[in-house]
């Protein structure tokens, strides 16, 4: 059911939330079966709460996942 969901938003951006609060917008690139996930085009949200993530391009996340959401 997740799974499915997931893959329909592939090539859509979406703000991925981590459990530690860290909030991270991409573009979906792929998902798995176990809903890891690899963003492309990568920001941070919050940056001046981050500033050492402010480079990151590519980002795969593994089932830490707190929240997602896509931009309409």
């Amino acid at each position: 059911m997740f799974f499915s969901y997931f893959k329909d938003l592939v090539g859509r951006e979406v703000t991925v939330e981590l459990k530690n609060d860290l909030a991270i917008r991409g573009t979906l690139h792929s998902v798995d079966q176990y809903l890891n996930i690899k963003l492309e085009n990568t920001r941070v949200v919050d940056q001046d709460k981050y500033p050492h993530m402010h480079r990151i391009s590519l980002v795969n996340v593994s089932m830490v996942i707190h929240g997602l959401a896509f931009a309409k």
